[in-house]
């Protein structure tokens, strides 16, 4: 709204305007329509008797009050115009309709108060002094009647506060209440935009985490069936070379090999179907919140079996520890899962390899400086992810360097713990398996390490060989023996 009170774009209610002309409504424009025939009808009466007094044509008094009383159709959208219209036509007596209305519609418009204020005060001045001048002239054709000398000065006052505050008063109430209204509304509407990004950022959220837990579990299952399905492969072609020398003991051995490998491609299909059903679920709209339990179940179970068969395999003979009962150097750095493998398994990891041909060497540095029977112990996540990438890195091996030897070394430092991988060059005279590789397996440690705040590195060697590298921050505090 402008200073002389027009309104751009909005009727006077501050709504879109979608009536006939400047109306919200057209029930508002008929109501304006009528005050505007019931004010020409007074201004053409009233027009026609200040004529008849002032001794003027009576056609020329209701002339002006046609001209006058309509004027109150653009009371919503210039009201300073209406006021002043009726202002100026206070010395002929009419218009009182236009003027308590056109007050009434300033004072609730938009207009600034000091507008309103300085109308309203001339609206009064214009009364008083319209009031007092008629009131004289009617006590002076009276000669019988000698009121007191306040007496008119009062009238005049009171008739022009009456007309003048009673409307300013109730426009101004009904201005801050729209106003108060629309504020509410327009925070509602604030509230529900908020409300509604705060839900899509929550599904956005949440669909992260599921994506997050999926690829998890995916690089678990990576971990687990890929190594042994790599080792599996490498004893067939093991066995294929000694089929003639010991063709019941080869038969028997590949029907075993044969046997794990199609148990790690259920498992491993399993996997996939998972992660298929999580991804049409989500194309089709549903939620899939229980794609990560059903994948960890399906990663705890391999690791079970991976455990039980452990058990019964090579590791009997391939160094693992026979004392269990032994002392440790218990260290928390975070919550342990007793079903994942940790650093108490790279022994029988190592056996694996060693049995599927591969010299590897295993060294361990540091350790408080205790004897190679009590070892220190991490939380499981560290634990765990040193162990992944051990497994990777040797898998790596059998991969792209068959008859390769590999060293294994593991460093317990003041704070970290290091782990290192490195194989020399092909041998060529080794058998190649062909194994084939899907690329993932150095993104998948380096999203283990990076995700526990540690450092990988990765890169061929100068001898022809490639190096895996990775260091975790594992802080220790001060151990306690657990017997």
């Amino acid at each position: 709204m402008t200073a002389t009170g027009a309104s751009e774009g909005v009727g006077a209610r501050g709504a879109p305007i979608g009536g006939p002309w400047w109306w919200a409504r057209r029930r508002s424009a008929v109501l304006d329509a009528s005050l505007a025939a019931a004010s020409t009808v007074e201004c053409l009466l009233e027009g026609v008797s200040f004529a008849h007094g002032a001794h003027l044509p009576e056609l020329l008094g209701a002339l002006l009050g046609v001209l006058v009383g309509p004027v109150l159709l653009v009371r919503r959208r210039w009201p300073v115009v209406v006021v002043l219209v009726s202002i100026a036509v206070m010395p002929a007596e009419m218009g009182g309709l236009l003027s308590v209305v056109g007050l009434y519609t300033l004072a609730a418009s938009d207009v600034p108060r000091r507008i309103t204020a300085l109308l309203a005060g001339m609206t009064v001045t214009g009364t008083l002094v319209t009031t007092f001048l008629s009131m004289r002239q009617d006590i002076a054709s009276q000669p019988d009647f000698n009121p007191p000398v306040w007496l008119v000065p009062v009238m005049a006052l009171a008739l022009g506060v009456v007309l003048t505050a009673p409307p300013v008063l109730w426009g101004l109430y009904v201005g801050a209440r729209r106003r108060l209204v629309e504020s509410l509304r327009e925070r509602a509407d604030g509230l529900e935009r908020e409300l509604s990004l705060l839900a899509d950022r929550a599904e956005e959220r949440a669909e992260w985490a599921r994506n997050e837990e999926r690829t998890r579990i995916a690089r678990e299952m990576h971990d687990v069936v890929a190594h042994r399905v790599s080792l599996m492969v490498v004893h067939a072609a093991a066995l294929q070379a000694v089929a003639l020398k010991d063709p019941e003991k080869a038969s028997k051995n590949a029907a075993l090999v044969g046997d794990m490998g199609r148990q790690a491609l259920t498992e491993l299909r399993e996997m996939l179907g998972v992660l298929r059903t999580a991804e049409g679920s989500a194309v089709r709209g549903t939620a899939g919140a229980d794609v990560p339990e059903r994948l960890a179940a399906v990663a705890s179970g391999v690791r079970a079996r991976e455990a039980a068969e452990g058990d019964r395999g090579l590791a009997g003979d391939q160094g693992r520890d026979p004392e269990r009962g032994r002392s440790v150097v218990e260290v928390s750095s975070g919550e342990g899962d007793p079903d994942g493998p940790g650093l108490d398994d790279l022994g029988d990891l190592v056996g694996q390899s060693r049995a599927a041909g591969m010299v590897v060497e295993l060294s361990v540095a540091g350790g408080e400086g205790e004897s190679e029977s009590v070892r220190p112990r991490y939380g499981a996540r560290v634990e765990r992810a040193v162990y992944r990438v051990v497994q990777e890195a040797l898998t790596n091996v059998h991969k792209h360097a068959p008859g390769a030897r590999a060293r294994v070394r593991l460093a317990h430092r003041e704070g970290e713990l290091a782990v290192q991988v490195e194989n020399g060059p092909c041998d060529g005279g080794a058998a190649d398996a062909g194994l084939p590789s899907g690329g993932n397996g150095l993104v998948g440690m380096r999203e283990r390490v990076t995700a526990l705040g540690g450092v990988f590195v990765s890169g061929p060697t100068d001898g022809g060989g490639f190096r895996v590298s990775a260091v975790l921050p594992a802080p220790r505090p001060a151990p306690r023996v657990v017997g």
